[in-house]
């Protein structure tokens, strides 16, 4: 009985605090994300240590469903109506970013004395962006226009080219390491995008005929919480990523499903709750005592990341012929960076033992800083083109 006391009344006092939090958010410059993150940083481990383990111990299970529901509301944003007149700038900018960024940050590694294999693996972790904050900060003010649109469709892909990019980094230092086959690398990563893909549409092509028949022109809500659980059910199953294969579906089911009025109003309504806990949560599990050990290879990482972005971001932009606004603020929209960089770092960790330490503590204290202030800059975009009203 105890542990369910603990468990509900944790979850309660949250789900408030996120009303606060809201509140808060539309009157300072901080975005609710960040507010959550600070908050719970202050109520976790390394600060006041009174969320409960009970409570703490559920987080893989409230973390996959709430990214489960941003990937779902991301692909829906995928539709051709978006692609229709900025497909050109989505995929110069989303590619360029994420190539940029990994050079400049295994080139600025080395320059520092970092052994090259460790500064491939960190450059293409670097690559990867948070789809969930920022997708809240976009939903938070309900941000319109052409750059909303545009930075939406590049976080929904930017997860594919950072797992890209990360296998072929996975086989390239395989192959200097002199260790196993680095075919092995690349084919895990096509099992994993092109097993999400498959799945996405097997699941995605089905719906968009069959939901929105009980209630006429709209998926009711436990269609639409159905479909999405279902898929990333499937998908951990089957070892693919279910955040990929949630984009898929959503992106199939905005495109295909003619009779739907606004096939994502069930979710949209319902997924706040979930991101406020993990939100809370993932601030409870910082570990900011890493921020200790932020030597010269963290700066190092922090500083040329962030420059890569927003080189990388120009460049596509300036290629595509986009618009003076996203050339100079979509870079900064895209420094958010939490749980997808932690998971690669795990798994180079676990391919190449010699290196773990370097990379889960430069990976680690870094998020801490990039899941932090990185929201912020993405409002500050999000602002500034809607003064210019881009």
């Amino acid at each position: 009985m105890e542990a369910t006391s603990q468990f509900l009344l944790t979850l309660g006092g949250i789900l408030l605090l996120g009303l606060l939090t809201s509140e808060v958010g539309r009157r300072t410059f901080l975005p609710r994300v960040t507010l959550l993150l600070i908050f719970g940083a202050i109520i976790g481990q390394e600060v006041l240590n009174i969320i409960p383990d009970v409570f703490a111990e559920r987080f893989d299970l409230t973390a996959n469903m709430a990214l489960l529901m941003v990937g779902f509301l991301l692909g829906g944003k995928l539709t051709r109506k978006s692609f229709h007149n900025a497909v050109n700038k989505i995929l110069w900018i989303s590619i360029s970013a994420a190539i940029v960024t990994t050079m400049l940050v295994s080139i600025g590694l080395i320059w520092v004395g970092v052994s090259i294999e460790v500064a491939i693996l960190l450059g293409c972790i670097a690559s990867a962006t948070a789809p969930a904050a920022i997708l809240d900060v976009v939903l938070e003010r309900n941000y319109q226009g052409t750059f909303k649109d545009i930075l939406l469709s590049i976080v929904a892909l930017d997860d594919a080219w950072a797992l890209i990019l990360f296998s072929l980094g996975i086989a390239i230092v395989t192959s200097l390491n002199g260790i196993g086959t680095e075919t092995s690398s690349i084919l895990t990563a096509v099992k994993e995008i092109g097993g999400a893909i498959i799945l996405g549409l097997a699941i995605g092509f089905p719906a968009a005929y069959l939901t929105g028949r009980i209630k006429k022109g709209q998926p009711i809500l436990t269609e639409a919480l159905g479909l999405v659980f279902v898929c990333g059910g499937l998908a951990i199953w089957l070892e693919v990523s279910f955040l990929i294969s949630s984009m898929v579906m959503g992106a199939v089911i905005a495109n295909f499903a003619k009779h739907h009025d606004y096939p994502f109003h069930a979710i949209e309504g319902i997924e706040w709750p979930f991101m406020v806990v993990f939100f809370v949560l993932a601030g409870a599990l910082l570990e900011f005592s890493a921020l200790k050990d932020l030597s010269l290879i963290g700066f190092v990482y922090i500083l040329f990341r962030s420059i890569g972005k927003y080189v990388g971001a120009n460049l596509g932009s300036r290629c595509s012929h986009a618009a003076p606004g996203v050339k100079r603020w979509m870079g900064i929209a895209l420094l958010p960076q939490a749980g997808v960089a932690i998971g690669m770092a795990l798994v180079a960790a676990s391919h190449f033992p010699e290196y773990r330490q370097t990379l889960l503590t430069v990976v680690i204290s870094s998020t801490v800083f990039f899941e932090i202030v990185g929201p912020i800059f993405t409002r500050l975009a999000l602002q500034k083109n809607k003064l210019s009203g881009t």
